[in-house]
This record gives structure tokens, sequence and C-alpha cells, in this order.
């Protein structure tokens, strides 16, 4: 059997540790009184040249240096309580003890995710700009959501912008508010009972924030008896927030750095999609792994121009485990979404509320032996004629990760019409080396003329780039335009 020529570039992306962000450095609270009393006993003058030799050293890594110390040291004096504001030179002396420098791509760069830019101006006949994201991973193996951008074209060539010199956190963090109806399926679900007319709950407007919730909380003495309840609450609602970066920076600059709680040791393996939605407005979607430390969470990330975003907690029996992937567009009135909630084989939902995913049902299970231990998919169904195509990844023995690839009917993406027998790409030679050693993986894939174009991690470590002929593709998918499986 011939196998499928996949053109595998020489452009490779790799971590680069000169990449660093600032972030707050946090110590337990009596160590944080005794350093801020020792810094405000030093004399203004001391106060200011320790502060300049800072500004000098760590300045030019970063844009707005100083106002984010600034920022930090309003942070320290809310949990010191300062009765008198120390001068201007000790505020930013204070906030530089409690900022520190943050290698966001130190331990890997991979598991890139992509999408057609919004911005196609300037692009030649035949080329499409696009928009990169990676999973960067830095001390600690906590992993944010990073950009870079570039140019395919129709003959499979990839270019790669130069990225910015800085690593920049959004500039704003914003409450967004939830309906009680999420709330109440939410909370249903992790346990802690059924909510639909609970006077407590019936007090909260239609549409609420956490701060409403909070006032709520503070004001209603019934909620002391309730405690885990309202402490689910706040949970829930401090998952679900808004970003704002300053609009100078570029997109390659913009980090996406874990804010909730339920986040704190990562975001991982974000798949981003265009939605179009039957109005022909669109809208830029990616689900993400949220993780805790202990638990993981299936999040919504949302964005119109990657400068604001919206981060969505999902609900519902379906949002289960990792690895969920919105379709393109709605079908037959409905989002669709495939998902892995057993763990091992892949499932397809349908939803009427883009939040709330109530029942999956098995579309693929492992069939090769490359696939026996597991399956998933590798980032959203890309539309074709003759249907949408969907990668996968399947692990076999040694743990080795390989990249397939299947075919479902246009019209009823339940129906499998073809799927490649062998894997589409594995690791080869220096690729099988790295953090996770011979693993490919993607978490999505775009196409343009006849060219599939597939960016791809190496074993947990950089990201390279592919390219596969669409129709060869079609031609070697054994079944294609004949039902092989029906679920």
């Amino acid at each position: 059997m011939k196998k499928i020529s996949v053109d595998k570039k020489e452009i490779t992306i790799v971590p680069n540790m000169n990449r660093v962000m600032l972030r707050p450095f946090r110590i337990d609270k009596d160590r944080t009184h005794g350093l801020v009393k020792r810094i405000l006993a030093l004399s203004e003058e001391e106060a200011q040249t320790k502060y300049e030799s800072v500004l000098e050293e760590f300045d030019h890594r970063h844009r707005r240096f100083e106002e984010t110390v600034l920022i930090n040291y309003d942070r320290i004096r809310q949990v010191v309580g300062l009765e008198t504001e120390p001068s201007r030179a000790h505020q930013l002396l204070i906030g530089s003890f409690f900022t520190h420098e943050y290698s966001i791509e130190a331990a890997a760069l991979f598991n890139p995710s992509v999408v057609w830019h919004p911005d196609q101006s300037g692009v030649p006949e035949g080329s499409k700009r696009f928009a990169l994201s990676l999973r960067a991973t830095g001390e600690g193996h906590i992993s944010s959501i990073i950009f870079r951008t570039g140019i395919f074209d129709e003959q499979g060539n990839v270019t790669i912008d130069e990225d910015s010199e800085f690593s920049t956190a959004p500039i704003q963090y914003n409450e967004v508010r939830l309906s009680r109806k999420f709330i109440i399926k939410k909370v249903a679900e992790i346990g802690l009972g059924e909510l639909t007319n609970d006077p407590l709950i019936e007090q909260l407007p239609e549409r609420f924030t956490l701060g409403e919730l909070k006032g709520l909380v503070q004001s209603d003495s019934r909620f002391e008896d309730h405690v885990m309840l309202s402490t689910a609450l706040v949970s829930l609602l401090s998952a679900n927030y808004e970003m704002v970066f300053a609009e100078d920076t570029s997109l390659s600059e913009r980090v996406i750095f874990p804010y909730a709680a339920r986040e704190m040791n990562g975001m991982e393996d974000a798949r981003f999609v265009e939605l179009e939605d039957e109005d022909g407005t669109s809208r830029y979607y990616a689900t993400y792994t949220a993780y805790s430390g202990m638990l993981i969470f299936p999040q919504l990330l949302e964005t119109d121009d990657f400068i604001t975003f919206r981060v969505r907690t999902l609900a519902g029996k379906g949002a289960q485990n990792k690895g969920m992937a919105l379709f393109p567009r709605r079908i037959n009135g409905q989002y669709a979404m495939l998902g892995r909630q057993d763990g091992e084989n892949i499932y397809i939902m349908f939803s009427d509320d883009l939040y709330i995913w109530r029942e999956s049902q098995l579309l693929i299970e492992p069939q090769q032996t490359w696939e026996f231990i597991q399956m998933g998919n590798c980032g959203s169904p890309i539309e074709t004629p003759d249907g949408w195509l969907v990668l996968s990844h399947g692990v076999g023995p040694m743990r080795k990760y390989c990249l397939g690839i299947f075919l479902l009917d246009l019209h009823d993406p339940t129906r499998v019409i073809g799927r490649l027998p062998y894997p589409l790409m594995y690791a080869e030679g220096e690729e099988r080396e790295g953090y996770v050693p011979n693993v490919v993986y993607t978490c999505g894939a775009l196409c343009l003329g006849n060219q599939l174009f597939i960016p791809y991690a190496k074993s947990d470590y950089s990201t390279g780039f592919a390219t596969v002929s669409v129709s060869e593709l079609l031609a070697a998918m054994i079944g294609t335009r004949e039902v092989i499986s029906n679920k």
C-alpha cells in the first residue's frame, strides 16, 4: 500500500528562555510584613538608589515595567494594611520586591493550534495570514497560551513572522455575567443539590457577576449554613472572566497566563476555531483544559479580535475530560463538538447552548494497533466538499503517539465515511527526542486550496510544520463516500 506523502518543513519553533514576562512574587503573610518593614526602614535616598539600579537592570526587558511594579505594590499595600502612604521611591521598591520575571517557554513550546488571522490586508493572492497558538511551558510546568503569526500559500510554503522581544500580560481583568440557568446546572453537576426555585439563588438577577454574588453572600446570613454552596458558587464565578490586552502590543507578545484558581497549574492544549454563526458573523473560540494542580476542567476561550478574550466554564454531562473541539459552524441548527468523555474513544455532541453540553454519543473507537491505548481528536473538524476532515491521535506500544485522520459526513457527522488505516504522521529521527519522547501532536490544522497545513508538536518540546495533499488524503481513506461506521 502506497503511503501518503507528508512534506515536513525545515522550520521549527523552539523554546526561547529569553522570553520573560513580569509576574507577582508571593511569599507568606508573615514574611511579607517583615520584608515591607525592612524596606520602609531604608532612607529615601537608599530606596531611590536601589530602585534605580533595579530599573536599569530590568526596565528595557519589559513594556510598562514601572506600571506593573506599582500594581504589585498596591496588592501588597492591601495585604499589610499600611497606615500611611510611603514615598514613591519606597512604593516602587516594595513593588519590585514583589515582582519577578517568569520564563514562559523555558521548558517547552508545543501543541499548536491555528486559525486564519482576522487581518488579511497586504497578503498576496493565493496566500493567507494565520494566527498560531502555542502551549508555552515554564518553571513549575505551568502552561500558558501564546501566539505567533505567519503566511501559508496554496503551494504549501510556510513563513513565520518575527516575534516580539516582549512578553506581555493583559492590562485589565473584568468580571463577566453568568445566567442563573447555567449556575444551577453546574451546581447540580458537582452534587450540591437542585437550586431551581431555591430562595437563596432567586434573590440574584437573571444574570449576575462575581461581585454581586459576594455581596449577597456577605449580606444574607442564611449562606452561613451553606458554606459549601457559597464556596462553590464563588469558585465557579471566579473561573469566568474577561481579559484585555493593550492595543499597542503585537499578537506575538500577548500571553494568556493562568488567572483563575482552577487553572493555576496550567491552561493546556487550546484548540482554536473560527465559528461562523447562521447570521454570517463569526467569532474565534478555543476549548482548553484548565488544570488546578489536582483536577482538570474543560473551559472555553472566546475573542473577536485577539485583544479582548473571555473565559467561560462549560457545563453538562458531556463537558468532561480533555480534548473537546468545536465544529466551525452549526449543523442542523445546533452547535457540534467532539470530545473524549471516557478517556479512550472519540465522541460527538450537539447542543443549542454553546456552554452546556448534555449528551454525547460514541463516534469512533481504536481500530489499529498504533491507536489501541486511546484515541482523541487533534483539533476542530475541517470542512471540505467531501466531508469533515478530522485529525486524530492514537497511542500505541511504548506510548508512541501518531497522527491519524478520518472523514465525517458533511450533513450528518455522526457517520464516519472514511478513515486512514495507517498513521498519517509519527515522530522520526530527531523528532523522537524531547520532554515526552516519541510523540507528534497537534491541536488544529487548516486547508488552503488542495493543501492541508498541519502545525505539530515534536515530542512535547518544539513545534514543526507539515503539508499534505487533500485530494491524496481523500483517495487514500478506506470507505470514502461509504458509511463505514454509524454509531
